[in-house]
C-alpha cells in the first residue's frame, strides 16, 4: 500500500465550521453526490442503501396499521391544483411546471407534484361511494419537486424522496385517531431505530401545512443546536373533500364529506442521522439502518490461514447481520479510518495471533470500545453490543437534548439564551400569529410545536405580555 496517501481525506471539525463538516462527511462518506441540475442530488450506493433500511422498516410499521402502497401520476392539471384555494396559495413559490409535450404546447399547464393531496382527493372521487368503502388508508412511496432557493444535501432538495399517506374516513373522530396514530408511528420509529429523541407535539395554526385543519409534527435537536422538523402529519378535516366532492353515503343513505389526513417522512431523514450521531471522523450509523452492520478487517492478510479465517466469521455472522470482510490491498489503518468516516457500527479485527488465541477484537464505532471475544462467542457479543450502541446513542443524542433546551419566562431571558446558547427554549406564548411572527422577524426563532407535555412556566407570553394560552418550543431550525 503507498504510504503517500493520507489514511483519510481532512474533514473539518464540527466545532470550527458545522455546515463544512456537513457537507465533507457527506461527500466522504460517499453518500450521494452534485449533479448537473442545480440543486438536485445523486443518491449514491451507501446514501440510497440507508434510505432503503429507513423505507423497509417504516413500510413495515405502517402496514402493520392496515396501511396499503398505491402509486398516482407525478403530473397534476393546474385546474386540479387550483381547487384547494389555501393549498395552492402555500405551494405557489415552490411548483415546477411542465408547458410542452415533445414540441406542442400543452393546453393546460402541469404541475410536477410538490405533495399530492389534490390527486389522491380526485381518485378518492371516483373511489368512494359508500360508508362501506371507508376507510381509505393509503401511502405512497415517490419522489416530489419542490424549486427551493438554498439547497443541502438530504435536508433541502428540489427533488427529493419520501412516503406519503392520504386516508379518507367517514368520522372526523376517525381522522385525529389516525393523525395522531401515524405521528406517534414516526415517533417510535425515530427513538426505536434511528436513536433519535424527538418532541411531539401540534404546529402553530401559521406554521401549519397549507389546507389543513391541524398539522402534527416530531421536533428533533441537531448537534449545532438547529432544530429539524423529523416527521409531520396532518388531520385535513373535510375541507379538502368539499373542494373536490368527496362524498360517501352513510348508514342512512345521506350524502356526507370524508374527514382526510395526510403524513410524511423523508429522506431528509439521513442528514437527521449525520446531524444527530456523526463526529469529526465521519458518520456513526445507528446499527439498525446501516447497510453494513459490521466489518471484519483481516490483519496480515497476507498470512496463511487470515482471509480464510475472515471469511469464515463472515459467514457465521451473515445469517443475523449485514457483514463485508474489507480484503482489499489497503493498510490496516487505512482501512480503520475508512470505516470510522463510513460510520460502519462493529470493526471486527483477525489475525494470526487473534487465530492462535481462538478470539478476535471487536471495536465500536461510537466510543471506540475494544473487546476481544472468543470465535464462538462472536455472534452473540455483537448482538449485545450493537443493541447496547443503540441505546447508548439514543442516550447521548437525548442528553445533549435536554442540556440544550432552556427555559425562558421574559423576553430579556429570551433573546439572552439566543445569543448566548443554542437550542430549544420553552417559553409561554399568548397564541396570538402578530406575537408569533414579531418574534421570529425580532430573532429569527419560530415556533417548533406547542408540545403535548404541557408546562405552566407562568401566566404571560414571553414576548407580549398578555395573558399566555400555551408553553411552546422555540428554536431555529433547518
Amino acid at each position: 500500500m503507498a504510504k503517500d496517501k493520507k489514511l483519510v481525506e481532512h474533514i473539518t471539525a464540527m466545532d470550527e465550521d458545522f455546515a463544512q463538516w456537513y457537507t465533507d462527511v457527506v461527500r466522504k462518506a460517499e453518500l450521494c453526490d452534485y449533479t448537473s441540475v442545480k440543486g438536485c442530488m445523486v443518491f449514491k450506493p451507501a446514501g440510497y442503501a440507508i434510505w432503503e433500511l429507513i423505507q423497509k422498516n417504516l413500510d413495515e410499521r405502517f402496514k402493520a396499521t392496515g396501511v396499503e402502497n398505491v402509486y398516482l401520476p407525478m403530473f397534476i392539471p393546474e385546474s386540479l391544483l387550483e381547487k384547494e384555494k389555501d393549498h395552492v396559495e402555500g405551494f405557489a413559490p415552490e411548483v415546477a411546471w411542465v408547458t410542452h409535450g415533445g414540441l406542442n404546447e400543452l393546453q393546460e399547464r402541469l404541475c410536477v407534484r410538490p405533495t399530492s393531496e389534490t390527486l389522491f382527493c380526485d381518485f378518492y372521487s371516483k373511489e368512494i361511494e359508500s360508508y362501506r368503502d371507508l376507510p381509505k388508508v393509503y401511502n405512497q412511496w415517490c419522489s416530489v419537486v419542490r424549486w427551493e432557493k438554498e439547497t443541502r444535501p438530504f435536508l433541502r432538495s428540489r427533488e427529493f424522496l419520501w412516503q406519503e399517506g392520504h386516508t379518507a374516513h367517514a368520522t372526523a373522530e376517525e381522522a385525529e385517531a389516525r393523525t395522531i396514530q401515524m405521528l406517534n408511528v414516526y415517533a417510535d420509529f425515530c427513538e426505536d431505530v434511528l436513536a433519535i429523541p424527538v418532541i411531539k407535539g401540534r404546529k402553530t395554526d401559521k406554521e401549519k401545512f397549507a389546507g389543513a385543519e391541524a398539522t402534527y409534527t416530531i421536533e428533533s435537536l441537531m448537534h449545532d443546536g438547529k432544530a429539524l422538523q423529523s416527521g409531520t402529519s396532518h388531520n385535513f378535516g373535510d375541507g379538502f373533500a368539499r373542494a373536490f366532492g368527496v362524498q360517501y353515503t352513510d348508514k342512512d343513505n345521506k350524502l356526507q364529506y370524508v374527514h382526510q389526513t395526510s403524513w410524511g417522512m423523508t429522506t431528509r431523514m439521513i442528514g437527521a442521522i449525520i446531524m444527530v450521531h456523526g463526529d469529526d471522523s465521519g458518520l456513526v450509523l445507528p446499527p439498525k439502518v446501516a447497510p453494513t452492520q459490521i466489518m471484519i478487517v483481516p490483519i496480515m492478510q497476507k498470512k496463511e490461514g487470515v482471509l480464510e479465517k475472515a471469511e469464515e466469521l463472515r459467514s457465521v455472522l451473515a445469517s443475523n447481520f449485514r457483514v463485508k470482510v474489507d480484503d482489499s490491498d489497503k493498510s490496516p489503518g487505512f482501512k480503520f479510518a475508512e470505516q470510522e468516516v463510513k460510520g460502519i457500527p462493529l470493526r471486527v479485527e483477525v489475525g494470526p495471533k487473534d487465530i492462535e488465541a481462538g478470539q478476535a477484537v471487536v471495536v465500536r464505532r461510537d466510543t471506540r470500545e475494544k473487546t476481544i471475544v472468543p470465535f464462538d462467542k462472536l455472534s452473540e457479543t455483537c448482538e449485545a453490543l450493537l443493541a447496547q450502541m443503540h441505546d447508548d446513542m439514543y442516550a447521548k443524542a437525548k442528553a445533549h437534548r435536554d442540556a440544550n433546551t432552556h427555559v425562558a419566562t421574559n423576553w430579556d431571558e429570551f433573546t439572552d439564551i439566543l445569543e448566548k446558547k443554542q437550542g430549544f427554549i420553552k417559553a409561554m406564548w399568548c397564541g396570538e400569529e402578530a406575537c408569533e411572527t414579531a418574534i421570529k422577524d425580532e430573532t429569527g426563532a419560530t415556533t417548533r410545536c406547542i408540545p403535548f407535555a404541557q408546562e405552566k412556566l407562568g401566566d404571560v407570553c414571553v414576548h407580549c405580555g398578555k395573558p399566555a394560552k400555551h408553553m411552546v418550543y422555540f428554536g431555529k431550525a433547518y
